[in-house]
């Protein structure tokens, strides 16, 4: 998918689409163009491969959401998803990359990779929340792979780069302090512009300016419902543009 300026407005250029995942374009709330991506098979399982490739010409703003919260099925031994986004923003523009949670359930096998490519003077706002398993219906994670790797370049430098790895027991690992202190959900965010800033955030949270133009910000929370709470205004402080409306609580 492209998107141009045209005028005050963002427009379609181009939209290629095949397979389970589809696009849809709510009516246009602000300047920027939003994007709602539906993945029709209803989750992922071993196997399944999902390629998101984006691109924001000069000066163009997409939002990009999901229209539900993805999830990460049952896989057989050594079946292993993959979703892959590229997200490229030329001068001037931005991509809000805000899709609702993933959920993993048991067994699941899912690797994810981000890769994004700013220009000089371009923005990107990078949301992904991960909730592990449905604890209202008694669910344990005690069998998970899910590895998922994030690269983002500026001006073809790379600036930024995070990796994270869980394999194994996932609700055990997850009990620990030094990892995520018994949380069930997670978010990681990172926006790479001129309007990083510190931010006031609950104790389970942290957040680093690590330079003047790039933010990085990790949400626990106990469960889906309680991470959706912190998560809704870190987001709307730091994106310019109305949150999705799928993201209503």
């Amino acid at each position: 998918m492209t998107a141009k300026r045209r005028g005050a407005e963002t427009v379609i250029a181009d939209l290629r689409q095949e397979g389970s995942l589809k696009a849809l374009f709510p009516r246009v709330r602000g300047d920027a163009l939003d994007a709602v991506f539906l993945n029709t098979a209803g989750g992922l399982t071993g196997g399944d491969q999902m390629q998101f490739d984006v691109t924001a010409s000069a000066g163009a703003h997409i939002t990009l959401s999901s229209q539900a919260a993805e999830r990460g099925y049952r896989a057989h031994p050594g079946q292993i998803a993959q979703s892959k986004v590229a997200l490229n923003v030329g001068s001037g523009g931005r991509i809000d990359w805000i899709p609702q949670e993933t959920i993993l359930f048991e067994s699941a096998a899912l690797d994810r990779q981000m890769h994004v490519h700013l220009a000089a003077d371009a923005t990107a706002l990078i949301v992904e929340p991960v909730i592990f398993g449905r604890p209202a219906m008694g669910e344990d994670v005690r069998n998970l792979r899910f590895t998922d790797q994030w690269r983002i370049w500026r001006d073809n430098k790379l600036v930024f780069a995070d990796a994270l790895r869980l394999i194994g027991d996932a609700k055990t690992h997850l009990q620990r302090r030094a990892i995520a202190g018994n949380a069930g959900a997670m978010a990681t965010i990172v926006l790479a512009g001129p309007q990083a800033q510190k931010l006031d955030l609950p104790e389970t949270c942290g957040a680093s300016l690590i330079a003047d133009d790039l933010l990085l910000v990790r949400l626990l929370a106990e469960d889906g419902f309680a991470l959706r709470r912190i998560l809704i205004p870190v987001v709307e402080a730091l994106s310019c543009a109305p949150i999705p409306r799928v993201w209503r609580l």
